[in-house]
């Protein structure tokens, strides 16, 4: 029962930094990826001739 319990709130722990780390609305992960992904795209698309 106890490894039970200490794998649900190890399960826990890993949501919860999973969320502060990657899914910050400004600041995360995800959205500093996709920042770079549109200024990437944009530039790619300026270094079309037509």
């Amino acid at each position: 029962m106890r490894n039970i319990l200490m794998t649900v709130m190890m399960i826990v722990v890993v949501i919860l930094l999973f969320n502060a780390v990657i899914m910050t609305d400004t600041t995360g992960t995800k959205a500093q990826i996709q920042s770079q992904g549109t200024s990437a795209n944009t530039r790619i698309g300026n270094l079309n001739p037509s």
